[in-house]
């Protein structure tokens, strides 16, 4: 497993509120830089851009109850993400 991130390499949400406590590799190990929601079995659940990332994950907040500020604010540092970086 690779070493445990603080926050997912692909959404930035903290990894101890992943219920899974990460995502899984092809080979069904434990992945610790993405959460189960972006990554299982070896592949990443989302395959969109950066952008479309973020407002996918900005409405999930919002659904959950998050202001709509504190949604953007959580995201806009998305493409500093691991998955994201060029």
């Amino acid at each position: 497993m690779e070493s445990q991130n603080k926050f997912c390499q692909s959404c930035g949400m903290p990894m101890e509120k992943d219920p899974q406590h990460g995502g899984t590799n092809a080979d069904g190990t434990q992945n610790g830089l993405y959460c189960s929601y972006c990554y299982q079995n070896g592949a990443f659940t989302f395959k969109g851009t950066v952008g479309e990332m973020q407002e996918f994950c900005k409405g999930k907040m919002i659904e959950q109850g998050f202001p709509t500020w504190k949604a953007w604010l959580f995201t806009r540092g998305m493409k500093r993400l691991g998955r994201w970086r060029k």
